[in-house]
């Protein structure tokens, strides 16, 4: 059966996850290491890993597997589960996939390495849009029915 998991923390998209999730009559599974406010969605599930470096992500790393979708904006997390075969997107609508994960972690660390060489060039990137949260919603509903199917 198709699951939904979210990598809680800082997702500009739970409320949109959850809308598509209820459509598709898919179960949610919203982790983080606590404060978050409970949806009363029966399809929703919050769960309260631990507090530490990585933990939600190795709590969904362990369980996200082919016929599931993951929403998440940390790359080496997206990268495991595109392993494991799950479907996975960034808050923004962008697929990470075998055939891009590649490219995307090359990036993230070469970004990485920049930062650390330059102490000017911090922070950065341009804010959320609203372009962003209706290509997100696009995308997570064609992602959710490619994950239904046999």
């Amino acid at each position: 059966m198709t699951k939904l998991y979210i990598d809680a923390d800082a997702c500009p998209v739970k409320s949109e996850a959850e809308r598509v999730a209820t459509r598709h009559r898919v179960p949610m599974l919203v982790v983080s290491n606590g404060g978050l406010r409970p949806s009363q969605n029966p399809l929703v599930e919050n769960v309260i890993v631990p507090e530490g470096p990585d933990i939600a992500d190795m709590w969904i790393a362990d369980r996200a597997g082919p016929g599931d979708v993951v929403i998440t904006g940390d790359i080496p997390l997206a990268a495991k589960c595109v392993e494991a075969g799950a479907r996975v997107l960034k808050h923004n609508g962008e697929a990470l996939t075998a055939a891009n994960i590649g490219n995307v972690l090359a990036t993230r660390d070469l970004m990485a390495d920049l930062r650390a060489a330059d102490p000017f060039r911090q922070g950065g990137g341009r804010g959320f849009t609203k372009a962003d949260r209706s290509r997100f919603l696009d995308a997570l509903e064609r992602e959710l029915r490619m994950a239904k199917k046999p």
